[in-house]
């Protein structure tokens, strides 16, 4: 359930970037250079478009460092492209051993100790150093984006940009985008008062690598004796559940709803076909960040008491709605997943 976020040198290179750049970014760059300025809103699109394009059309590996709530975990990471097809590797390098593996929209993850290896179908996820979420083209109607300066990450050197929310609704953003190529080497997720929620970066970067896919796909390729899961999953609709949120949460906007067995691919025993207990999400996002509201049948022994958690900058607040239990997550303020709580109502 949960879920949540960070991209070199000074040389002929950055001048060779800057010279083959449209004109309403050569302008964006005159302003990280001459400190911080407010970017038009044609420009903060065309600076956050780039820093998607690199994550999804660059291939590079790094060592990637999250730091949330007081815990630090380190990842490798290894992206290629190769025509249409992406490949992906993520290999968690603290506690348990875990590996994701995606190819396009199938994405395996395999717990090697537990022998237990997941197979999903999913729309590609915009995780660090991803950026944008569907909708991200209304970003710049939520938030104002600054050109701050030039700084270096991982031994590259970084344009510094600051997303500021214009409601209380949201978190702002400080990025450091690869001044070569827009890779996100870095991310700040900023609280109401400046205060770092959540980071994520590059401890070190290679970009343009030619990794091979034989090895990328490597912990795939001999799953024999693993328990092999596949969750199932409809798409549905909140009204076609019997819900509706009665007044809209301003800059969000409803994305991807779907439902799916409580227990999912783990149940011990399955119910007769058609009556096992059914899990809805709906997925709402204002472009950059995105709340889930998680819904299914109230049971006492699952859900014993509400409860309104906070961990580095994601919000969780679960509470029993008459025969339902709700849970509600998201990388926002507090009263933002309230707003969504009220908003939500049962209709027969």
């Amino acid at each position: 359930m949960l879920t949540p976020s960070a991209r070199f040198r000074l040389s002929w290179l950055t001048l060779f970037w800057v010279a083959a750049l449209p004109a309403h970014l050569v302008h964006a760059q005159s302003a990280l250079n001459s400190g911080d300025a407010l970017v038009e809103k044609r420009e903060a699109k065309a600076w956050l478009y780039r820093i998607q394009e690199a994550a999804n059309k660059r291939s590079y590996q790094g060592t990637v460092i999250v730091s949330s709530g007081g815990a630090v975990a380190s990842s490798r990471i290894t992206h290629y492209c190769e025509g249409r097809d992406q490949f992906e590797r993520i290999d968690a390098l603290d506690g348990q051993a875990r590996h994701i593996v995606r190819h396009n929209e199938q994405v395996h993850t395999v717990w090697p100790q537990r022998r237990i290896a997941m197979v999903e179908q999913r729309d590609q996820l915009s995780s660090f150093p991803g950026l944008l979420q569907a909708g991200g083209d209304r970003v710049a109607e939520y938030y104002d984006l600054r050109a701050v300066g030039q700084e270096r990450v991982a031994g590259r050197e970084a344009n510094v940009l600051s997303l500021r929310p214009k409601d209380g609704h949201r978190y702002g953003y400080r990025l450091w985008s690869d001044a070569a190529t827009g890779l996100l080497l870095r991310t700040e997720v900023l609280g109401e008062r400046g205060g770092v929620l959540e980071s994520s970066a590059f401890s070190d970067v290679a970009i343009g690598v030619h990794p091979s896919v034989d090895a990328m796909m490597q912990p795939i390729r001999k799953l024999d004796g693993y328990k092999v899961l596949q969750p199932g999953a409809a798409s549905t609709t909140l009204e076609a559940e019997g819900w509706h949120l009665e007044t809209k949460v301003p800059g969000f906007r409803l994305v991807s709803c779907v439902k799916r067995p409580v227990d999912g691919p783990l149940r011990a025993q399955s119910p007769a076909a058609g009556h096992e207990p059914q899990l809805v999400q709906a997925v709402f996002t204002d472009g950059l960040t995105s709340v889930s509201i998680f819904i299914e049948p109230y049971n006492p022994e699952r859900h014993p008491r509400p409860m309104n958690t906070a961990i580095g900058a994601t919000q969780t607040l679960m509470h029993r709605q008459s025969d339902w239990w709700v849970t509600l997550m998201g990388d926002v303020p507090a009263p933002t997943l309230r707003l969504f709580s009220e908003a939500l109502e049962r209709r027969k």
